[in-house]
């Protein structure tokens, strides 16, 4: 038994759990490659065990990133913050899930390290911790629900005029049962060739704000 792939017997009874090797992640994030490499493309994982899928895409968009502003580090900066808060994980197990986020976060440290050595910015460092703590979480994707029985909830950082975030939180049960046919969960939108659009609706929106300060407004009503 590849010892990479599994924790233990027990975890695989109880859950099931046996991670993908990475060749198999490789070859299926080839199929949307153009999307891996895409800086703001969005990426869930509803059963992210310790974050092989999710490290891979990460891996993908920070090399798009160095390509396109290794010379800069503020826009390094300002577009690696982006591309980690496209990728969101869901999973039952929370050893898993303290793992993927701290797999995540070193990974990308070692890289931004090993380009800017003495002149990192922890403020940075800090908000990227904070919104892996949000995007990767212990739940359940078939239920919906977090590991206290609530509904999971995702939010949505979109870059605004350069250095400014805004930050949306949707309940992923909306998210996930998407139903045209039930217009009360979702607004009536028109898209460019005249057809009506549904979408999930934020249960809560943040004002706009410095992509270094999302962290400010966690309790903000």
């Amino acid at each position: 038994m590849n010892k990479k792939l599994t924790k233990s017997r027990t975890r695989i009874r109880d859950h099931g759990e046996v991670f993908t090797p990475d060749f198999i992640v490789e070859n299926m994030l080839n199929l949307v490659k153009h999307e891996t490499e895409r800086i703001d493309s969005r990426f869930l994982e509803p059963a992210c065990g310790h974050g092989n899928f999710l490290i891979k895409v990460l891996e993908r968009k920070l090399d798009a990133v160095e390509r396109k502003y290794k010379k800069n580090q503020f826009d390094y900066e300002r577009n690696s913050l982006i591309a980690i808060s496209s990728i969101y994980g869901i999973e039952l197990l929370d050893d898993n899930v303290q793992e993927a986020r701290k797999r995540l976060y070193d990974f990308f440290l070692e890289k931004y390290k090993k380009l800017y050595k003495n002149k990192i910015n922890q403020l940075l460092l800090d908000n990227i911790k904070f919104i892996l703590e949000r995007n990767i979480v212990q739940g359940d994707a078939l239920t919906f629900k977090d590991k206290n029985g609530k509904a999971i909830i995702f939010p949505e950082w979109s870059a605004i005029n350069g250095i400014q975030m805004q930050r949306r939180d949707f309940q992923f049960g909306d998210l996930a049962e998407f139903n045209p046919k039930q217009p009360t969960l979702f607004a009536m939108d028109v898209s460019d060739d005249g057809k009506v659009v549904f979408s999930p609706q934020p249960i809560k929106e943040y004002p706009v704000t410095n992509f270094l300060k999302l962290m400010e407004q966690e309790n903000v009503k």
